[in-house]
């Protein structure tokens, strides 16, 4: 987070909860801030002061010495570590090198080499090839081009059981993170790891950038509200690599019970990762561009509402909107973000008609984030601007269960999404978005300290 932005004055006003909707929530505000890690002691440092660099190429990376994990692993001598072993593979179309070659026909091309045997390709939500939507049924079957079972990680199993691990001696992760908590890769990353400790199996990670760097932002998530878009008590923004997050899982999590190995990157700046200069590979169907992994972690709160997210337009997530928004309700959005002075950011008006998700085939009216400085853009802090100015200015906006998330007892998606039901007594007793911002803090902050000794980079 840039050191500037966090000492920002609130410029919000500080405003009664929207006429209209109930205030049983109030309440809430008062509860206790919710497991943070155990182990975590006071802050060196702000999160902030480990942030993003000042933009692509000015870090200390330079695409000449760059080199991903995968890419660090085909060396002969760490490829030698998987002489012997029957190794599964958990991946997507973002386990790739830098000229964009699958990862999964690298290690099959590598068996020779290396003396080992690719056993099972393994694929999280969205699938090994990518193919399916969010939440789409993805099932086992054979992979057309190597011939490898495919095994499924997403649906009704999440978590890869003794059978599935049978034939397999390493297990490897390759795939692309994009920072947030609630983007459900790194769970899968869990929970095979976990499955990994249990059946005496290694568990290597191929390392990969992190988009947003460093930064940490967003409250650390209370237990009580573990789902699969938030399994353990790490903030909404790890500012992680999935090498150090992985560290990080075995050390507080998992007691050290995996055989677990990093392939580091060579060259990486955490503080400047655009400098990498990879392609974008899209993650899943809707983070199609690196904007969009930008704003994710933010606008992906959007989900909550009865609101547009922006799935099925052509800018997921960069824009919002519904029916119900307005011209008028437009520019006053437009004036209150603006008058927040948060960094890195633009927005236009912008009327779309999703073709899919919620509001599909219907004209809304809405807006379009444009990121102008992705190293000093801060998502979170954002989405949650974005978050109070709908609830204030457009009448209709409402939490997306509707009659079913008014009470305390309620468990929310904005609950599950945000990691507390803080957030949502906040929003709903009205008030500012800096506050809300300010109240994470402390636990971002015990979260970065205890990320130092799992840091790589």
């Amino acid at each position: 987070m840039n050191q500037a932005a966090s000492r920002s004055t609130d410029r919000q006003h500080e405003g009664a909860a929207r006429p209209g909707r109930r205030r049983v929530l109030a309440g809430l505000g008062a509860l206790p801030a919710g497991a943070v890690l155990a182990s975590a002691g006071a802050a060196a440092a702000a999160p902030g002061e480990k942030g993003k660099g000042k933009g692509k190429g000015k870090g200390n990376t330079t695409n000449g010495d760059f080199r991903l994990g995968v890419e660090n692993l085909l060396e002969p001598e760490a490829l030698e570590t998987l002489r012997g072993a029957r190794v599964g593979l958990i991946t997507n179309p973002t386990g790739t090198d830098r000229e964009l070659r699958s990862t999964i026909d690298l290690l099959v091309e590598a068996q020779d080499a290396g003396g080992f045997t690719m056993a099972a390709l393994f694929g999280p939500e969205h699938g090994v090839r990518g193919a399916e939507p969010a939440g789409g049924s993805v099932g086992d079957y054979i992979d057309e081009k190597t011939g490898l079972p495919v095994r499924s990680l997403y649906g009704a199993t999440q978590k890869p059981t003794p059978e599935m691990l049978a034939d397999v001696d390493v297990l490897a992760f390759d795939i692309q993170d994009i920072g947030t908590r609630f983007y459900t890769y790194i769970w899968t990353m869990y929970y095979a790891m976990e499955a990994a400790g249990e059946n005496g199996k290694r568990f290597i990670v191929l390392d990969r950038p992190n988009p947003l760097g460093a930064d940490i932002e967003g409250f650390v998530l209370e237990p009580e509200l573990s789902s699969f878009v938030g399994l353990r008590e790490i903030p909404q923004t790890h500012g992680l690599t999935v090498g150090e997050l992985a560290r990080l899982f075995n050390g507080e999590f998992l007691d050290g019970a995996v055989s677990l190995e990093v392939i580091a990157m060579r060259g990486y700046d955490a503080e400047d990762p655009a400098a990498a200069d990879l392609p974008w590979v899209l993650p899943s169907p809707n983070i199609p561009t690196s904007d969009t992994a930008v704003v994710y972690a933010g606008t992906g709160l959007i989900e909550s509402l009865n609101i547009s997210e922006g799935r099925g337009t052509t800018t997921p997530f960069l824009w919002f909107g519904a029916p119900f928004i307005t011209e008028s309700h437009v520019d006053a959005i437009i004036a209150e973000l603006q008058g927040a002075e948060l960094p890195g950011v633009l927005y236009r008006p912008m009327f779309a008609t999703p073709v899919s998700s919620k509001h599909a085939g219907e004209f809304c009216g809405g807006l379009q984030l444009h990121v102008t400085d992705p190293m000093a853009y801060e998502p979170v802090r954002t989405g949650i601007h974005v978050l109070s100015t709908l609830l204030r200015t457009v009448e209709e906006v409402d939490w997306r269960e509707g009659e079913d998330c008014r009470t305390e007892e309620d468990v929310c998606w904005i609950d599950k999404l945000s990691g507390t039901k803080r957030t949502r007594a906040m929003l709903e007793a009205g008030d500012s978005p800096e506050s809300i911002v300010e109240a994470w803090r402390k636990e971002s902050q015990r979260f970065f300290a205890t990320t130092q000794s799992y840091r790589l980079y």
